[in-house]
């Protein structure tokens, strides 16, 4: 689904991965889960680009439902996979730490862990080499993405700012739709290492001039960080 010239979305607002579309080629914005690749494959054919043209995968984070399809392309493709170098064994398939209980509806949470049953979570091949990114960089890809390092959610997860579509990726650094209790809109993610390290490092996103502000569960964000922020600080004392 195009969301703007040269930024198109693969997948849905239960789990998405996005794409850069640029002359010189392709930039994948995460890799959702494995059974997303057919959508990826079917985005292709709308646009009218091969899967060839795809030049790198840049991971907000090394979490399995973003790491999903990306060993695939990066051995088909013998692409790079770039991921926060403080997430590199995590996207190898480390396992993660315990996160605190987050709150939880039965059905919408059922709905997810169907849906992730459904799209492979249980057969995702960990990434076997990956590029990690240090501090903030602009990565040699289409699009010129600029990783923005934005520990929380993660210790090594990044927002993706791309300029030229006007929009900032920003992984599981917030949702606008809970995965556990269907609530919608932004919000604390769940899941999250150190929520008030992950809040804080939303503050890191002001100042960027752009028109989306892209979760990766829940509906892209059209409108500017400030009134983003705004809402979320809001979810975030109605939570307290």
């Amino acid at each position: 689904m195009q969301l703007a010239p040269g930024l198109h979305r693969i997948g849905d607002d239960i789990v998405a991965a996005h794409l850069i579309v640029a002359d010189a080629g392709l930039t994948l914005i995460d890799a959702a889960l494995p059974g997303y690749h057919r959508d990826l494959l079917r985005e292709l054919a709308v646009i009218g680009r091969p899967v060839t043209d795809i030049r790198g995968i840049v991971l907000t984070h090394g979490d399995a439902d973003h790491v999903g399809f990306a060993e695939r392309l990066r051995r088909e493709l013998d692409v790079p996979v770039f991921v926060g170098a403080a997430d590199a064994e995590r996207a190898k398939g480390a396992k993660p730490p315990a996160t605190p209980s987050d709150p939880k509806r039965l059905v919408p949470m059922l709905g997810f862990l169907l849906h992730a049953a459904r799209k492979g979570i249980a057969r995702i091949p960990p990434l076997t080499e990956v590029q990690p990114v240090a501090g903030e960089q602009v990565l040699d890809l289409p699009g010129a993405p600029r990783v923005i390092p934005m520990p929380g959610h993660s210790p090594g997860s990044v927002a993706v700012h791309v300029p030229g579509v006007r929009a900032v990726f920003v992984g599981d650094e917030l949702t606008t739709r809970n995965v556990l209790t269907g609530r919608l809109g932004p919000q604390p993610a769940p899941f999250t290492d150190d929520q008030a390290a992950s809040s804080a490092s939303l503050e890191l996103l002001r100042g960027l001039d752009v028109d989306w502000i892209v979760p990766g569960h829940g509906a892209p964000w059209h409108g500017d960080v400030d009134s983003l922020i705004a809402a979320y600080r809001s979810a975030e004392a109605r939570k307290r």
